[in-house]
C-alpha cells in the first residue's frame, strides 16, 4: 500500500496535510486519493458517459509521475527507470510521448 511520506525533507507536514485524516495523524493511502478523485470526476460528468477513460487517466497520471521521479533523480534516466520499474528505453519512449525534457535537475514539459 502506497502512502505519502511526510518525512521527506522538502515537504512540510503543517502546510500540506491533505493526506491526513481530519481526526488523526494517519496518512491516507495514495489509492484512496485516486479513488476519491475518480469518484468526483464521474460525479462531475453527470449523465455523460466517459469514453476511453483508462487511456485518458494514464495520460493524466504518467507525465507528472515521470517528471517528479526525474526531478528526484536529478534527471538520471537510468535511476528513474529503476524507480519506476521500467526499462530506460521505455522511459525514453514515454518521455517522447509526453514531450518531457530532462536536462540535469531542470525537468520541463515542452509546449506543443
Amino acid at each position: 500500500m502506497l502512502v505519502f511520506n511526510w518525512n521527506i525533507p522538502h515537504y512540510k507536514k503543517d502546510k500540506l496535510n491533505l493526506n491526513m485524516h481530519a481526526d488523526s495523524e494517519q496518512p491516507i493511502p495514495l489509492r484512496q486519493h485516486v479513488q476519491s478523485t475518480i469518484s468526483r470526476y464521474l460525479q462531475d460528468m453527470g449523465n455523460t458517459v466517459p469514453e476511453n477513460l483508462y487511456q485518458m487517466l494514464l495520460a493524466e497520471i504518467e507525465p507528472p509521475l515521470i517528471e517528479e521521479i526525474l526531478r528526484c533523480t536529478g534527471g538520471n534516466q537510468s535511476r528513474a527507470a529503476g524507480m519506476l520499474g521500467i526499462t530506460r528505453n521505455t522511459l525514453r519512449t514515454k518521455m517522447q510521448r509526453y514531450s518531457i525534457n530532462a536536462r540535469s535537475s531542470k525537468i520541463t514539459r515542452l509546449r506543443r
